[in-house]
């Protein structure tokens, strides 16, 4: 998969920032390192319409080497050097673009990490999303739909079966993202087998044990969100009883 953010062109020349010492963090030929993967996925994401404007972002950890997209650069114009480096471990940066601000995600991201040994924590401002939790109260509930088995159950080995529900945790959105840690985190102890927490009117936050699994779970969520808003138009339980 080549990173195709890397083009000089006009648009990435001018969010490039000064050089850093810490460039060898971000500097690669390899396409699934993780400052030049960010970028990939930035595009893709925004191509699905997840990411607009500078909203939604993704972070993966290589080894104890937190990789975070910045704040305040639409997404599928986002380059290497434009990315942040946190060690695990102490939470402190280890490169930091002067001409950037950090995301705002940052300590929820960390959340998943710290938490539940992520490798990657994927934050989309998706409208299935952001119109399921409009739908739905605490919780979002889904069943009996196929896409359901690309789902893990966190807790015990292996995924969700067909006919299991699916449950993501519903959490008050607040007027700073950073504000959401403490009922993200209450979330993820309320729920040890979710792998997602919603915020209302806001979007989805997924991580997984690779970067790959948080992607794929986020693109399977993220079609089980939209199948349900469109059950609920249709009158539809999303959750089917027990024959």
């Amino acid at each position: 998969m080549a990173c195709t953010c890397n083009s000089h062109n006009s648009d990435s020349v001018h969010l490039s920032t000064a050089v850093d010492p810490n460039d060898v963090l971000v500097t690669s030929s390899d396409p699934i390192h993780p400052a030049n993967l960010i970028c990939e996925l930035c595009r893709r994401f925004y191509d699905n319409g997840w990411v607009t404007g500078t909203g939604g972002g993704i972070s993966i950890r290589e080894e104890d080497n937190i990789y975070i997209a910045p704040s305040g650069v639409q997404k599928e114009r986002l380059v290497p050097e434009n990315m942040f480096v946190m060690d695990l471990k102490s939470q402190e940066y280890l490169r930091k673009p002067l001409a950037l601000k950090p995301s705002a995600c940052t300590p929820l991201f960390m959340s998943a990490y710290t938490m539940r040994g992520a490798g990657a924590c994927i934050h989309t401002h998706s409208q299935a999303a952001v119109m399921v939790t409009l739908l739905f109260d605490k919780v979002f509930e889904i069943s009996s739909i196929e896409q359901i088995k690309a789902i893990p159950k966190v807790v015990e080995p292996g995924n969700l079966w067909y006919s299991d529900k699916l449950v993501i945790p519903i959490i008050e959105n607040t007027e700073k993202e950073e504000d959401l840690t403490d009922s993200l985190q209450q979330a993820i102890k309320d729920y040890p087998g979710t792998t997602a927490v919603l915020v209302r009117r806001h979007g989805i936050y997924v991580w997984g044990e690779t970067v790959w699994k948080a992607k794929v779970y986020n693109e399977a969520i993220d079609y089980l969100l939209e199948i349900a808003v469109k059950m609920k138009q249709f009158g539809i339980e999303t959750v089917k009883a027990k024959d």
